[in-house]
């Protein structure tokens, strides 16, 4: 009985699509910052930056799961 339970709940996550806009945008400005960085070379460490701090958060808060 509760195989059957755990397959209708990740059904349910699998048709979910919420979250999808959020990945989108998020790409789209991962997109963006990589093409300034290319043309203006003088910003790409401060993206460089960036990047690193926002996958140290991703990391630690994985950890922390």
């Amino acid at each position: 009985m509760t195989a059957i339970l755990n397959a209708i709940v990740k059904l349910k996550i699998w048709s979910d699509n919420r979250g999808q806009d959020l990945i989108e945008y998020a790409l789209m400005a991962g997109f963006v910052a990589v093409a300034a960085g290319a043309i203006m070379p003088g910003i790409a460490t401060s993206i460089s930056t960036i990047f690193s701090s926002v996958s140290s958060a991703l990391s630690a808060a994985a950890a922390t799961s």
